[in-house]
């Protein structure tokens, strides 16, 4: 590796995780409107998985190597013109899709990258998904909650919920969902939450949930105000639809978006949540709410860079409870 180039994690064409390598190549320079970025922790999430297994290659074919890796915290090291929010120095984290990925979403002001997991990476800088990272916030911390803590107070603005009303989480064991299961706790709301296993049910009991269940959607809860769906594709959502009240609200982050068909029935409300712009709290609210203590997520396990393949096996395989943080 020279002062010009840099390693990456990618995937050098579709395939299984094992399949993935560390390769090197040249530190990406910012543009116009970007920034450069030195990347000191960054995670595994579901879509990288599914993007270098060939999961959206019908919809979002890429283009290789394809290097992983959308949320991020580390230090600013190059700014580039028409930038006024950032200057080298600044610590940041936030989230942003790699770029061949740009077409899954039409943000106003889209959040693109060249992908985190890797030593540098350049974003875009005018996005309300990235954001000056709190002195009191860990990197580790910042980088898993990124998406997970954005996700889970979008979720809780839309579902609108009161205390003392129900929740069904399914996949709550995810970074998203152990942040969700602490938000719906500390509002009051009786929070039911799968697990697979004694050890994470045991988390998320401690996280707030008020009781837990296995995967088998036989024993999801009846008649409950809203379930949050973060596992569960199109073709199976409808059990998640069947335990809901008539008239419950049934939010989703699974893409892509389930049809009226795909609940199988006419009586709740459904809500797809996919919030690039910001509409429901940008990253800068995330950080306030990191910094007051008001935001949480579950870490599972902390890979250095030189085990990064191994890490994202570890999420296909392992099933590990909360994020899993590589760290350069």
């Amino acid at each position: 590796m020279t002062n010009t180039t840099m390693k990456a994690l990618a995937a050098m064409g579709y395939g299984r995780p094992e399949e993935l390598v560390i390769i090197e190549s040249a530190i990406p320079t910012p543009g116009r409107g970007q920034i450069q970025v030195r990347i000191q922790a960054a995670t595994v999430n579901p879509n990288d998985l599914r993007v270098v297994t060939g999961g959206y290659k019908a919809m979002l074919p890429v283009s290789f190597p394809y290097v992983l890796g959308n949320d991020f915290a580390g230090t600013v090291t190059q700014v580039g013109e028409a930038v006024s929010g950032y200057e080298v120095g600044d610590e940041v984290f936030g989230q942003a899709l790699p770029r061949d990925l740009r077409a899954a979403t039409s943000p106003t002001k889209p959040s693109v990258s060249t992908g985190s997991l890797a030593e540098y990476a350049v974003f875009e800088a005018d996005t309300p998904l990235l954001a000056h990272r709190p002195d009191t916030v860990p990197v580790e911390t910042a980088a898993a909650l990124a998406i997970s803590g954005m996700t889970a107070r979008a979720l809780m603005k839309i579902a609108q919920m009161d205390a003392g009303t129900s929740a069904l989480i399914i996949g709550a064991t995810g970074g998203s969902g152990t942040s969700l299961v602490s938000l719906l706790a500390s509002q009051g709301i009786r929070v039911t939450a799968t697990a697979g296993s004694p050890e994470k049910a045991e988390m998320l009991l401690r996280l707030g949930a008020v009781a837990t269940v296995g995967h088998d959607p036989a024993d999801y809860p009846k008649d409950v105000d809203v379930v949050f769906n973060m596992a569960l594709f199109e073709d199976r959502i409808w059990h998640a639809a069947a335990s809901l009240r008539t008239g419950g609200k049934l939010l989703s982050i699974m893409h892509p978006a389930a049809t009226a068909a795909d609940l199988g029935r006419d009586d709740v409300e459904y809500h797809f949540m996919l919030d690039m712009d910001g509409v429901y709290g940008g990253m800068p609210d995330v950080a306030e709410a990191a910094s007051k203590g008001e935001l949480t997520v579950e870490i599972g396990k902390v890979f250095p860079f030189d085990q990064a393949v191994d890490a994202v096996v570890a999420f296909a395989r392992e099933k590990l409870p909360g994020k899993i943080v590589v760290t350069f």
